[in-house]
């Protein structure tokens, strides 16, 4: 069986971070190992409190994973400090990790602010270079280049922009911004992915949910392009099954999929 990692926050209410990850790397046929950066109290109305991890326990956990079970992806989700990035670039180019998906989170669906802001150039310098693909949404991209976008044409200006400056894939997520789905992947080459936009408030998580498929997808040996599109169908499966909980924006339906109901078909 193929092996994904992810290294993010905890949520205690089980929609985002490694919860959502781990239920991903399932629904989409890997086996999912976990490294925790942040212990976070919070629930679909939003975020109470965070914790981070120590550098040191969180080294310890990456060498742990990869001394025996070697990841065939690797996801990113909330690192919160300078100090843990650090870390977990110089464990990634020690054990020479392959298929690396960042997804830059930065604020949460409630609106909470989940990283430092000195961490975010830090973020951008140790571990962009490193990244098969980076997802910045709307938000985190205009934070990464500190500009606004009013058009589709500027999300393929500051995708191009990124790719050619930390050398790695950039999937603009367009879903925070526009009336669509619609996400951009340059690589090199542009090409849009056009996904149906979901009547639902229930958000909670999709940028997660939508990395770690992507990250499953590329364990298994698809390429960067047929990750991004599988990941978008299971992500779009997951808010069409119309999951009710929480009394805020609730959480996905990550095993939809899993009870006989496709949605890629």
């Amino acid at each position: 069986m193929k092996t994904a990692l992810t290294i993010a926050g905890s949520d205690s209410s089980g929609g985002a971070g490694i919860q959502a990850d781990l239920k991903t790397f399932l629904a989409n046929g890997v086996y999912g190992m976990s490294a925790i950066t942040a212990l976070t109290a919070q629930n679909t109305c939003g975020v109470r409190s965070v914790r981070n991890t120590t550098a040191e326990f969180l080294a310890d956990q990456l060498d742990a994973i990869f001394e025996d079970i070697e990841p065939d992806a690797v996801k990113i989700g909330m690192v919160s400090s300078a100090e843990l990035i650090k870390i977990i670039a110089a464990k990634l180019r020690f054990r020479a990790a392959k298929n690396i998906v960042v997804d830059p989170v930065m604020i949460a669906t409630s609106g909470a602010r989940l990283i430092d802001a000195d961490a975010v150039k830090t973020l951008q310098a140790e571990l962009f270079p490193l990244a098969t693909v980076v997802t910045p949404n709307l938000p985190e991209l205009e934070a990464i280049t500190q500009k606004k976008f009013s058009t589709p044409a500027d999300m393929e200006s500051a995708a191009q922009i990124l790719h050619d400056e930390y050398g790695c894939a950039v999937l603009a997520k367009g879903g925070h911004g526009f009336s669509d789905a619609n996400d951009y992947l340059y690589d090199g080459a542009g090409e849009w992915f056009h996904g149906q936009r979901v009547d639902t408030k229930n958000t909670h998580g999709t940028g997660c949910t939508l990395s770690s498929a992507i990250a499953a997808n590329l364990a298994k040996g698809y390429d960067l392009k047929t990750s991004v599109g599988r990941a978008k169908a299971y992500l779009t499966g997951a808010l069409m099954s119309g999951l009710e909980l929480g009394k805020g924006n609730g959480p996905l339906d990550h095993g939809y999929n899993l009870r006989g109901v496709d949605f890629n078909d």
